[in-house]
């Protein structure tokens, strides 16, 4: 689904099995570990039916993954929401445990004199 000219630099023309063979979908049953997926709803550089296309393979192979929608975005890493998101991830996945409360406030005291 990707920019055609653009696979066909890097995996020649005409289309062939090469297309399928180097695609996540087709291999998206032999998912092993933790994935996040990150979409902007207004890419215009990569279609978001792509990413769609994974998540319903993932789905349909009972993969689990976590998939954050950026409404409005562009093509991009998911702006600052996208990159505390990430962050928390790998915290959880990588490091094992829960990432801190970002909506936390923290309380000044201010002695009486």
């Amino acid at each position: 689904m990707d920019k055609i000219w653009w696979n066909e630099q890097w995996m020649g023309y005409p289309v062939g099995p090469q297309y399928a063979e180097s695609s996540n979908v087709t291999h998206a049953s032999k998912l092993k570990g933790k994935v996040l997926l990150i979409l902007g709803e207004m890419d215009e550089n990569v279609d978001p039916s792509s990413t769609k296309q994974l998540m319903n393979a993932l789905i349909k192979s009972n993969k689990n993954f976590d998939f954050i929608e950026i409404p409005g975005m562009g093509h991009s890493l998911g702006g600052d929401y996208g990159e505390h998101k990430r962050r928390d991830f790998f915290v959880k996945h990588l490091l094992g445990v829960d990432p801190p409360e970002w909506n936390w406030v923290q309380s000044i005291t201010i002695p009486k004199p």
